[in-house]
């Protein structure tokens, strides 16, 4: 999914009030500001692939950096040009991630010499959880190999030992019953999380919901700090089924089902970092010390750095400092000028002015949606004491009104009697 949106601002003429300050005021927030702001972060990506670069003069060097978790977060934006889609709704909701690029060994602190990159959910979940699985499989090949050395065989070694893996440091038992648990989670009554990454239908949910649809996907909790699947009413899983456990829809063959988050939740980790991008040297075979290969970006950041809107001058970011200083700055023109913009966005997004649904809360609780404005409690107290006020201010000036009237007349009667 593209970071992407048709300003909302050119077809209703704010455009130039907005293009000075995307979060102006007098606009909605929700509407013209996150319209132009997403198209700044659409502008910021870089004008070719990375792979193209690659080829041509080597690519940006990431092989120095890690990747940092650092927030989820769902934000409501108009929906451009589709027109709001077959539910006539002009808001549609986009589901972010920001992440940093840190130097690597830092992710507990990484305060300089990093990037701060936007991307959508779904992009972020499939190359992390991708990065997960493989490293998963390696991990489980390697100690299913040392398990049959260490209770399988006869203490035999077939040619000469060169089909013996090296198990030093490696606890056979422990990483032995965590590969089994996972080989057999669907026996044992578990799906795996990450199978709904993307939006889905939940279909077999034991024909308790009375003929109501229900989705299932990816989405933030816990302020932003953690990623887990929730139910959702719509198909693009941007309405929450509130107070739904996914867990209570979930059917197997063997009945009742639940999540293993054992893949989802290694990519949102507090302060360890996430992955490194320095990819791991293939093993030697021959083991002669002659398999040196160069140091090359691991794809997991290929992709990420490619699909993402970025953040890096303000935050020291050498390595594309070093890029620009020896391939020109024409590759990252776009994004160089409209970094500021970017940046501000992403504050934006982090400094918590989004509530978990993606309206934007002003503080005090009040919140803003398409141009309509919900009031606080107090708000609303303030507003009936007033109005009453007013009809009790009203009611006692009538009645010094009519005091006045008549004390008046009663001295006009009084007058001509005595006149006559």
């Amino acid at each position: 999914m593209k970071l992407s949106l048709i300003s909302f601002l050119a077809a209703t003429g704010y455009a130039t009030a907005a293009s000075s300050n995307p979060f102006a005021p007098k606009v909605s927030a929700n509407t013209a500001a996150s319209a132009y702001t997403a198209k700044l972060v659409r502008g910021a990506k870089v004008m070719r692939s990375l792979e193209g670069q690659q080829q041509e003069d080597g690519g940006i060097d990431l092989t120095n950096y890690s990747i940092k978790f650092e927030k989820c977060q769902f934000v409501k934006e108009f929906a451009g040009e589709e027109g709001g889609g077959e539910d006539g709704q002009f808001l549609q909701t986009k589901r972010f991630i920001i992440f940093r690029l840190c130097p690597n060994n830092s992710c507990g602190s990484c305060n300089y010499d990093f990037g701060e990159y936007l991307v959508d959910l779904e992009t972020y979940l499939q190359a992390t959880t991708e990065f997960v699985e493989e490293k998963q499989q390696a991990m489980c090949e390697t100690c299913n190999g040392c398990y049959d050395q260490a209770y399988n065989n006869d203490g035999g070694d077939d040619n000469n030992g060169d089909n013996q893996n090296d198990c030093s440091g490696i606890d056979v038992s422990t990483c032995y019953e965590e590969c089994q648990n996972i080989e057999n989670m669907e026996n044992n009554g578990y799906l795996d999380a990450s199978e709904f990454i993307e939006c889905q239908a939940l279909e077999n949910n034991n024909n308790n919901n009375n003929g109501v649809a229900y989705y299932a996907g990816a989405m933030c909790a816990s302020s932003g700090s953690r990623i887990k699947i929730g139910v959702f009413t719509d198909e693009d899983c941007s309405i929450l089924a509130e107070n739904m456990d996914v867990e209570s829809m979930l059917y197997g063959d063997n009945g009742a089902m639940k999540l293993s988050y054992h893949k989802i939740k290694s990519v949102f980790p507090e302060s360890d970092c996430v992955a490194s991008c320095l990819q791991e040297e293939e093993q030697d075979e021959n083991n002669d010390g002659n398999n040196y290969q160069a140091a090359e970006t691991a794809e997991i950041c290929q992709t990420l750095y490619e699909a993402a809107g970025k953040c890096e001058s303000i935050h020291g970011f050498s390595a594309m400092k070093y890029y620009n200083n020896n391939n020109g700055q024409g590759n990252y023109y776009n994004q160089v000028r409209n970094e500021e913009a970017v940046c501000n966005y992403m504050s934006n997004v982090m400094s918590g002015i989004y509530d978990p649904s993606g309206e934007i809360s002003i503080s005090g609780g009040r919140s803003i949606t398409g141009g309509g404005a919900a009031t606080t409690g107090g708000q609303k107290f303030a507003l009936t004491f007033f109005i009453l006020g007013s009809v009790g201010l009203a009611g006692y000036a009538a009645m010094l009104h009519q005091q006045l009237t008549k004390g008046a007349k009663s001295t006009l009667a009084q007058q001509g009697g005595a006149m006559a």
